[in-house]
């Protein structure tokens, strides 16, 4: 399969000479849009033009493993991105994870409940579940999870949207009133309110997985420098949603992630040294 596809953005540096042109792929997802935009201004400033390349998840798989784009930062293992991972293992090198163990999904709710646990539920929150779309793999989770509990037998999962959880969940806080909703890491939500995770004793929503970044073969050797800027990037789920929350609030990606830059510079320089 042949893939095409139309670059969204080119950095070129003011700094230093051209090292070379990069493509990043990366899908419309918030965690991609914007490790994608921090790593690439990382590597604007080494001197590296950069093009952002935007794709379907599957399709961001295959253009680094076909050597049409250069790397990716969005590949979730070990469970989310299985199947593309175990297709195309042997042709990508895989960096490792830039966030460790610190993706993950789950029912969340309102700190000040008084569950930790979800067989702790009982007739909270009307003993209804707000989920989002129909077809999300949490939505799935969660439909396991409503059937594996025995205190949940008589609980449903409200299924809406991302943006109708969202307003609903503020304004269940904004009330204090009992609200439990789907969650996950990294999401911008953990930055605005304080919220937890219910124990999963079952594990049926599943495990903490990383995100890794993932290169072409043999680009290692043609562009080492930037291949070792890659292997160093390494940040924490905190750093994500914090830009997560001020795209959230009306800023442009690009200037989150430079603000995001300009106010951790010991660690970006950590990733360039």
């Amino acid at each position: 399969m042949v893939v095409f596809f139309a670059t969204i953005g080119v950095y070129s540096s003011i700094n230093q000479s051209n090292q070379g042109t990069i493509t990043l792929a990366y899908a419309q997802q918030d965690d991609q849009v914007v490790s994608t935009n921090v790593i690439s201004q990382v590597l604007e400033e080494q001197g590296y033009n950069v093009n952002m390349t935007s794709l379907d998840i599957p399709v961001v798989w295959e253009a680094v493993a076909n050597g049409q784009a250069d790397a990716m930062t969005g590949a979730w293992l070990p469970i989310t991105h299985q199947a593309q991972y175990e297709e195309f293992k042997n042709d990508v090198d895989d960096l490792g994870p830039h966030i460790d163990k610190q993706a993950k999904l789950g029912l969340v709710v309102p700190s000040y409940m008084d569950v930790d646990s979800i067989e702790d539920l009982d007739d909270q929150a009307n003993r209804e579940i707000t989920g989002i779309e129909p077809g999300a793999g949490i939505v799935q989770a969660t439909d396991e999870t409503l059937e594996a509990y025995p205190n949940l037998s008589d609980w449903e999962q409200i299924i809406s949207s991302t943006g109708a959880m969202n307003a609903q969940l503020e304004r269940a806080i904004n009330d204090n009133d009992e609200i439990v909703v789907e969650g996950w890491n990294p999401y911008w939500i953990f930055q605005r309110y304080d919220l937890k995770y219910l124990d999963d004793p079952k594990g049926t929503m599943g495990e903490a997985e990383s995100i890794h970044t993932m290169t072409r073969l043999g680009f290692e050797d043609d562009m080492p420098g930037a291949y070792r800027i890659l292997d160093n990037f390494k940040w924490d789920v905190d750093d994500m949603e914090g830009i997560m929350l001020d795209i959230e609030d009306g800023a442009d990606p690009e200037d989150a992630a430079s603000d995001w830059i300009d106010e951790n510079r010991d660690k970006v320089d950590s990733w360039v040294e």
